[in-house]
């Protein structure tokens, strides 16, 4: 409930049982009086005041009492802790048995954190990105995703045959752009529709790898001293 109507004997009266009602206090709050009240003459006629009392965006407060709420309708107990930066909003949840919130390969988290995004991200306020996160899961998945991708770059490279990855989250797609984007031979893109949509990484066309190492050294006949021969990829 972000807004509630009023009654008391006086203004302050009926904001004071708003505030308390709303669990907030007057910095949180926008107060719109509807009606100041009267006390009549000789207390006949009289009618109490009342107020509007609506609490103001607060993205933090939004999200920790939003994943409470699902946690507590599923029988959870969870701790939310949420750090507000310009338009980045992180959320990291902790508790028992959180490997619920993260589901497999984290479908349930980002579900959880798409619904999150909606709920902070409704009305007039500024937009705010919001990352869901729990036991690490995004750090620990993010580096997968980019061990898998260089070892992918590599067998594509060795086969020179496009790999197709299985179908992922934009999220997870990115990491694996990014992780690739300085590659000189191979390069990615993404086919397919959401939420099917995949990651293909295949050779660069402006040119070939081959099986073969960037140097190779060697002893000339009569020499005890090496010498390295440049031995430049594609040939």
């Amino acid at each position: 409930m972000d807004s509630l109507e009023k009654t008391g004997k006086t203004v302050s009266d009926a904001v004071r049982d708003a505030l308390s009602e709303l669990n907030a206090i007057d910095e949180e709050v926008e107060i719109e009086v509807l009606d100041e009240g009267s006390k009549g003459f000789i207390g006949i006629g009289g009618r109490p005041a009342k107020v509007r009392v609506t609490l103001k965006h607060d993205p933090v407060r939004v999200v920790k009492s939003f994943i409470r709420d699902i946690a507590a309708a599923i029988g959870v107990r969870i701790d939310v802790e949420a750090e507000l930066s310009e338009k980045q909003l992180y959320v990291n949840m902790t508790g028992d048995n959180m490997g619920i919130f993260i589901g497999k390969r984290g479908q349930t988290l980002d579900a959880l954190q798409y619904i999150v995004n909606l709920a902070v991200n409704k009305g007039d306020a500024q937009y705010l990105n919001v990352t869901l996160d729990t036991e690490d899961y995004r750090k620990r998945r993010k580096e997968t995703l980019e061990a898998l991708a260089r070892n992918l770059a590599k067998k594509v490279k060795m086969t020179k045959t496009n790999v197709t990855l299985e179908p992922m989250s934009p999220y997870e797609r990115r990491i694996i752009h990014s992780a690739l984007q300085n590659d000189r031979y191979v390069t990615t893109f993404s086919e397919g529709e959401d939420p099917y949509r995949n990651v293909v990484i295949s050779l660069r066309k402006d040119g070939a790898y081959v099986n073969k190492k960037p140097y190779e050294t060697k002893k000339p006949y009569g020499s005890g001293k090496p010498y390295v021969k440049r031995t430049s990829y594609g040939e």
